[in-house]
């Protein structure tokens, strides 16, 4: 193992992106997302995305150095043109006129169009909560996985995130994908040799499958929860693709024409302000909130985020570790 400090993991890929001709912009936004993920524990979105990163700019399916443009659309609704780049760019170029509008009416959304995405939702929504805003998103992916009862490839993974601010500690997140798992754990699986729990894909019969090499090049993917996540993952195509002018995944799997790049599609986020909908009602209310989490934890069980932040507060006193295989792949990296 390879331990880093946050700076350290930090300043590593940023010299990654910047090497590859990633704009300054997307230097800083995309390495802060990485290491945040790497520093939370969630590995699968952490510094291995960086070989993702740049297959994907040498594939031809990303704008390293692209522009967001921002459309008012209407009181309630902003949309964000991505121009081809990283999502993360596009989310901080929309997000100040989503929050006024949210403050001004009690609820608005936000689309971005056009963009290129590989990070966790949660990351966008703790800038939400932090204004003191409640926050949901989702979006596409590619068509990864089978709908219940098929066996064939047609959603995307779809992650579905939902935010809660609470004062003086951390938000209530909850971050998952309508898949049975996330595709970035079945590639490190891949990866390490180690075989699939069941459940989590089937071959190119549609028969269950543990090998991930099977299931990610042959078979599909499931949903988590049978026609439950395959429900809720069809509404994700729907309202992240259809509804605001964008890709659903098998289109996205379309548009990357073989090239295994990361997604290109759309992103959906609803900010509401509690403030607006329970004027000096609002502490009373959300005290009510604490009660609920109070109760949860009351009988043992644990709050979603809870041993991200506990790693969170881990690695910030002792840094990250990587596997020394990964760490010679990003420094090669470097070399070219």
């Amino acid at each position: 193992m390879q331990r880093l400090t946050l700076v350290e993991a930090e300043q590593l890929a940023q010299a990654i992106l910047r090497r590859h001709g990633f704009s300054d912009a997307f230097v800083e936004a995309i390495a802060a997302t990485l290491v945040a993920g790497e520093r939370d524990g969630c590995a699968s979105h952490g510094l291995w995305r960086l070989l993702g990163i740049v297959q994907t700019l040498r594939a031809g399916k990303v704008e390293p150095c692209a522009e967001p443009h921002v459309f008012d659309l209407a009181p309630g609704l902003v949309k964000v043109d991505a121009a081809g780049g990283f999502s993360q760019l596009a989310f901080a170029a929309g997000m100040p006129l989503l929050a006024d509008k949210a403050r001004a009416n009690g609820i608005a959304a936000l689309a971005i169009n056009h963009c290129v995405h590989f990070s966790a939702l949660w990351v966008e929504l703790e800038t939400l909560t932090e204004l003191g805003l409640v926050a949901l998103a989702c979006n596409p992916t590619q068509a990864y996985v089978a709908p219940a009862g098929g066996s064939r490839p047609l959603f995307g993974t779809n992650p579905i995130a939902f935010g809660w601010p609470r004062a003086g500690q951390a938000p209530f997140i909850f971050d998952f994908a309508t898949s049975a798992i996330a595709r970035g754990e079945i590639e490190l699986h891949r990866r390490s040799g180690e075989a699939l729990p069941a459940g989590w894909g089937v071959d190119r019969q549609g028969q269950p499958c543990t090998d991930a090499a099977k299931v990610l090049d042959e078979g599909a993917m499931l949903t988590f929860g049978g026609h439950k996540g395959s429900a809720l993952s069809a509404m994700i195509e729907l309202i992240a693709g259809p509804l605001i002018g964008d890709l659903t995944s098998l289109e996205s799997s379309a548009h990357d024409a073989g090239s295994k790049a990361l997604p290109y599609h759309g992103e959906l986020i609803i900010a509401l302000d509690p403030q607006r909908f329970l004027g000096d009602q609002v502490e009373q209310h959300l005290a009510r909130a604490e009660a609920l989490f109070e109760a949860i934890q009351g009988q043992g069980a644990r709050l979603p985020s809870q041993r991200r932040y506990a790693a969170r507060e881990r690695s910030l006193v002792q840094g990250v570790q990587l596997a020394q295989p990964l760490y010679d792949e990003l420094m090669a990296l470097l070399d070219e």
